[in-house]
């Protein structure tokens, strides 16, 4: 458990309202007694997420995402659970004083070295070493501040100055690890020298790479990346993600660019919720992480026929997110740096006047085409048909099938006619999964425990008569239930989804629970029944368990006094 008590956690969760927390992120319509959104943690295009505003839960029928209100904002934002407490206390106006939170962090050592190969390299820039380096910057628009806030370093002219610091401090092992430093028959040597060195982050904020700039010197290798390891894993990542997700989510807008360079000239201008994919092709992670920051998403490649190409990819894989991005171009080949270096402000009209998605990939598919040429108009006509399938918004989709029709003179009928077979497809494929079905063990398991979470008095049976629970995910959550009623005298499923933290395993089962939704009024009965299933399932296992033991059993007696056992097992699981 955290520092902070179970009372001022539940204080916390019960001063907010799920609904307004979540609406913040994910649309919500009322549908009964709960209210339903698109889940924003699979590929959701219908909304399967249920949010119940009295119970403080939200649940997605589809992947089974559960949890309360702290489990959404962590999952959503990235975070630990104590920050997301702090975050959702914030919102209702409570101070949580949690002192200084330490970045989540899965490999402690690689980033420690990291972390001091950081300060290394922002101390060689501030010295006199590094003056030529940030004559460089400030010539190329890069102010001071600028070269602060992103802990812009330089790697110095000698090749083994960052190795001999890394190897007096860490295990060789590690530091090999890290991809910083090489070895050869001569000894060890910097990865990085003579460079201006880019910080590259993890979603946390924690150093785990470098993009080293040559400075000084005409080189073809102008850039030079760290190459992967345990923490730097470059397509799950976004460059300045951490510093863009809470502007980006206020503004409910987020642009995306292709280099890091990008990014740190928008900011020179005051535009900061941008993040970017670092020239790699977009993954489907990229796709999701920028999904989870705003509605509004804008793509701003490069403006050579690479950039086209790359926006295609990324806003194909974007739309099949149930997000429809918008696009920028930027004139003669042009990437964001250099157009605002030479345009500057100017870079803002840009992102208030963006290009819709169709249009921009109708104008894509007419490249090298003439359209007055019957063959290319027809493979235009069934390349643009692909396209318009891809779309969710009807309203995007009748006005571009207008608009094919229109310029190529053919029946919008038959434009529909090849895309509405697809539309029924979805439909089907967005149909519900069938319910697996479970065997009467199972299901007198699941019964027991999603009463447990309803009454004290279940619990109380539960505890006097249930030695065993067969199934081991059963089993931990009862546990878990029976540890939380012991420490609090009660039991709410909210609060016991924040008493263990948002356990992944323990939510998982949850979930699996309420799938059950049986009705919440039960009978003393009913409640013996499921134990004595139960009962019924541990005596046979025991008797199955002896039954094996006397076959293997040389010894008359000792065979003799297990066959009595079973005898009198079997006379009480008749009695259950």
């Amino acid at each position: 458990m955290s520092f902070l008590s179970q009372e001022k956690i539940a204080e916390i969760r019960d001063s907010v309202d799920i609904v307004d927390i979540i609406s913040n992120y994910v649309s919500l319509v009322p549908k009964g007694k709960n209210y339903f959104g698109v889940c924003p943690f699979h590929d959701d295009n219908n909304p399967s997420m249920s949010v119940n505003k009295d119970k403080k839960i939200y649940k997605c029928f589809s992947c089974g995402a559960t949890g309360t209100v702290f489990k959404f904002v962590m999952d959503y934002e990235n975070i630990s659970f104590i920050e997301a407490v702090k975050k959702v206390g914030e919102s209702a106006g409570i101070n949580v004083n949690l002192g200084k939170i330490e970045k989540p962090r899965n490999n402690t050592k690689l980033h420690d070295i990291y972390d001091l190969s950081l300060k290394f390299y922002i101390n060689n820039i501030n010295t006199a070493a590094g003056k030529e380096a940030k004559d460089y910057l400030h010539g190329r628009g890069i102010t001071d501040e600028i070269i602060k806030e992103f802990q812009i370093g330089l790697a110095l002219n000698g090749k083994d100055k960052l190795s001999n610091l890394l190897l007096k401090k860490f295990d060789e092992k590690e530091v090999m690890k890290s991809g910083l430093i090489n070895k050869n028959a001569y000894g060890y040597l910097d990865l990085f020298y003579d460079r201006i060195m880019f910080p590259l982050y993890d979603l946390n904020g924690n150093v785990v790479a470098y993009s080293g700039r040559i400075y000084n010197k005409e080189d073809n290798s102008k850039y030079f990346n760290t190459w992967e390891t345990e923490v730097f894993k470059k397509g799950e990542l976004l460059y300045n993600y951490h510093r863009a997700k809470d502007i980006a989510r206020q503004k409910n807008q987020i642009i995306v660019t292709e280099g890091f360079m990008d990014v740190i000239r928008c900011h020179s201008i005051g535009i900061k919720n941008v993040v970017a994919t670092m020239g790699t092709a977009v993954t489907k992670e990229q796709a999701i992480l920028i999904k989870k920051m705003a509605k509004d998403v804008i793509l701003c490649f490069d403006g050579d026929e690479a950039g086209a190409k790359a926006t295609m990819a990324c806003s194909d894989l974007l739309l099949s997110l149930g997000v429809t991005p918008k696009i920028i171009r930027l004139e003669n080949n042009m990437d964001p740096d250099e157009y605002i270096v030479k345009h500057g402000n100017d870079f803002e009209s840009k992102i208030k006047h963006t290009i819709n998605i169709m249009d921009f990939k109708l104008d894509y598919l007419k490249h090298g085409k003439n359209l007055n040429n019957t063959v290319d108009e027809a493979k235009y006509v069934n390349e643009a048909i692909k396209e318009i399938k891809k779309i969710d918004d009807e309203i995007l989709q009748e006005l571009t099938i207008k608009k094919v029709a229109k310029e190529t003179e053919l029946d919008e009928a038959l434009i529909r006619s090849k895309i509405e077979p697809v539309q029924k497809v979805k439909e089907i494929k967005q149909k519900p999964k069938p319910k697996v079905k479970i065997d009467k063990y199972e299901m007198a398991e699941r019964n027991l425990i999603y009463y447990m979470l309803r009454s004290t008095e279940v619990i109380k049976m539960y505890n006097a008569k249930v030695t065993y629970m067969p199934t081991k995910e059963y089993r931990l959550l009862a546990r878990e239930i029976k540890m939380f009623y012991k420490d609090n005298g009660f039991i709410n499923e909210a609060d016991l989804i924040d008493y263990v933290e948002c356990d992944e395993e323990t939510l998982k089962t949850l979930s699996k629970v309420e799938e059950a939704n049986l009705k919440e009024n039960f009978s003393i009965e009913e409640i013996e029944d499921y134990i004595n299933v139960i009962k019924d399932y541990n005596i046979k296992y025991e008797v199955n368990r002896l039954t094996t033991q006397m076959k293997q059993e040389l010894d008359p007696l000792k065979k003799a006094e297990i066959a009595q056992k079973i005898v009198n097992l079997k006379k009480e699981c008749n009695n259950v």
